[in-house]
């Protein structure tokens, strides 16, 4: 047990709030949902609903109330199993690709374990916090908002593989009104800089893979002014580049023709027209939004297509830096088109955006102290780095300096193509 507490009852209360926040809307995600959809688990990278509610549950529970709570009595002894995601430090973890295997326990149990849990935070509450609690409690609110979206592009998936094309959300009709055709890409020149990238501790919450702030060297290069669109993506599908093995990596030219993908993962071609599964169920291609639900091998082979190529990890920040980062307007769950082309747009409000850095420390990178740093550094190997955000995160995690990473083979998250150019 810690030995002082605060009672400042400001910080108490906004923590309680942003809690009650941040917890009612993972529920406000299932609303939707029944029991069985929750239970869906249709390929190992996903996850079921059910599953995402109770680790975030877990994380609470096994960092906070075990640890700082008095006489807290476990929910269930079985859980510390069932949940645990990857954290070697705390012991033995459920096989992820089975977790749509556990029926039990229930929905409903599961959702009794988050009132439980819940409740003893609240308590924990009551009886004052210092550094340590706040700083705990920040990184587990973080942690379920990743999960969040992670619920939304898992459920995407889940829903996908139907053939009944399911309708999580229904669409409204801005989301079924076309675009109007959008103008032609612009790349923006940015000289040579020796810039500062990555944040400090003190500046505000951060994942401990975004430190520390350090200096990096630029090379001049030219920054494309919007996403790649859908549109400009068919030209390459009707170009036959998913039969050129010339414009493709050679793991991405292999995993193309293992998996025999010619289009990105939710588009149909149905009656010679193409469709796009969405949250909002199937829906005739947007020509001019963004392609999404990318891999970094279909990046970077679009972008030798075109004479370009991906921008590093260090550049798309430098760009960010001196831009005013877009919080969304709206609560769409797909991508929608670039609006102004006078400006570089959709950098955190659209899709996340390959790079060509590879998931590495920072110079001088710590991961955070405790079993709390499996978070991180233990992934920082033969991932990509993705930058800026997409329509499925939460609004507050849309930050310069947010470093997002996946396979080079993977695409269900909602990933796009911003290119480069060198300067030369």
């Amino acid at each position: 047990m810690l030995n002082t507490r605060t009672n400042d009852a400001h910080s108490n209360e906004r923590i309680r709030t942003q809690f009650q926040l941040v917890r009612q809307c993972s529920l406000s995600l299932i609303k939707n949902l029944s029991a069985e959809d929750c239970q869906l688990q249709a390929m190992d990278d996903v996850s079921p609903m059910k599953w995402h509610l109770a680790h975030t549950t877990w994380f609470f529970e096994t960092f906070l109330l075990v640890k700082y709570l008095a006489n807290y009595s476990v929910f269930d002894e079985q859980f510390r199993v069932l949940f645990n995601s990857y954290y070697n430090g705390i012991g033995e973890q459920f096989k992820r690709s089975e977790r749509g295997c556990l029926s039990r326990p229930s929905l409903e149990d599961v959702l009794k374990y988050r009132s439980y849990v819940d409740h003893a935070v609240n308590e924990l509450l009551e009886l004052g916090t210092d550094e340590t609690l706040h700083n705990i409690i920040e990184l587990g609110l973080n942690h379920e908002q990743q999960h969040q979206e992670l619920m939304l592009m898992d459920i995407k998936y889940n829903f996908s593989v139907n053939p009944c094309f399911p309708v999580y959300e229904q669409a409204s009709e801005r989301v079924r009104v076309p675009t109007n055709s959008i103008d032609p890409l612009i790349y923006t020149d940015f000289n040579q800089s020796i810039t500062n990238i990555g944040t400090d501790a003190k500046n505000g919450f951060s994942y401990d893979n975004e430190q520390p702030k350090h200096q990096a060297l630029i090379h001049a290069f030219r920054f494309a002014n919007r996403l790649v669109s859908n549109r400009e993506y068919l030209q390459f599908i009707e170009a036959g580049a998913y039969t050129t093995p010339s414009f493709w990596l050679s793991d991405g030219w292999a995993t193309i023709n293992a998996q025999q993908l010619s289009h990105p993962l939710y588009w149909h071609c149905i009656d010679g027209q193409w469709f796009e599964f969405t949250l909002y169920g199937l829906q005739p291609l947007n020509l001019d939004a963004p392609v999404s639900h990318i891999s970094y091998f279909e990046a970077a082979a679009y972008a030798n297509f075109v004479d370009a190529r991906l921008p590093t990890e260090f550049e798309w920040e430098y760009v960010a830096q001196q831009q005013a980062l877009k919080q969304r307007q709206n609560d769409l769950l797909t991508p929608s088109a670039c609006k102004n082309p006078d400006v570089i747009s959709q950098l955190s409000d659209t899709c996340w955006q390959w790079t060509n850095s590879a998931y590495l420390p920072y110079p001088g990178f710590k991961p955070f102290s405790g079993v709390a740093g499996e978070y991180n550094g233990k992934f920082m190997n033969n991932q990509m780095v993705l930058r800026g955000g997409c329509v499925f995160t939460p609004k507050d995690h849309l930050r310069i300096t947010y470093r997002n990473f996946f396979y080079p083979h993977q695409a269900w998250m909602c990933s796009g193509i911003r290119l480069a150019k060198d300067i030369l």
